[in-house]
């Protein structure tokens, strides 16, 4: 009888976010998103199997017809020998030509950029899930958390209608 491997649920699996950057959504207005794919080292590959990587003060731009992925943190791979990777090099991002031409066009029209929102495995390959974000002004962060926080108050309350809860 054949034994059934134990399968566990580590971060590089298929499916599972390694990185994501939730201070974008915070900071930015997100217009639109793309699925992208990234082109990677083979230790780059190993340490985000592990899990390991910081969004944080990444972002992505247009040169050359090219959309290029900076200041993503992958650390070196703790295995890897003198052919590791430097930490923050910047790495080209794989979007078809049609959808490249359409950001170039946006990203030129108005004070719009591209941020990686978070970085995650499908079918055995590293995604990057890019954002065409706008940047907020102060008064827009704190409706929005107004607006959050009424919602949750109300959730709540709902909540304890359906218990039989009075407040």
């Amino acid at each position: 009888m054949a034994k059934k491997k134990k399968t566990t649920n580590k971060a590089g699996a298929d499916g599972q976010v390694v990185a994501s950057n939730r201070k974008a959504r915070h900071d930015y207005t997100i217009l639109d998103t793309y699925e992208c794919g990234i082109v990677l080292l083979g230790t780059e590959i190993k340490s985000l199997r592990e899990g390991k990587a910081s969004l944080v003060d990444a972002f992505a731009t247009i040169d050359g017809g090219e959309v290029w992925l900076r200041n993503l943190h992958v650390p070196e791979y703790t295995m890897g020998t003198w052919t590791n990777h430097s930490p923050k090099r910047t790495r080209k991002l794989l979007l078809h030509r049609r959808e490249i031409d359409t950001l170039m066009g946006k990203v030129r029209d108005g004070n719009k950029t591209l941020i990686p929102l978070k970085l995650y495995f499908k079918d055995g390959r590293l995604k990057v899930e890019l954002g065409l974000a706008q940047g907020k002004q102060d008064y827009d962060k704190r409706q929005d958390i107004k607006r959050r926080t009424e919602e949750r108050e109300v959730t709540r309350e709902l909540g304890r209608r359906i218990k039989g809860i009075k407040g």
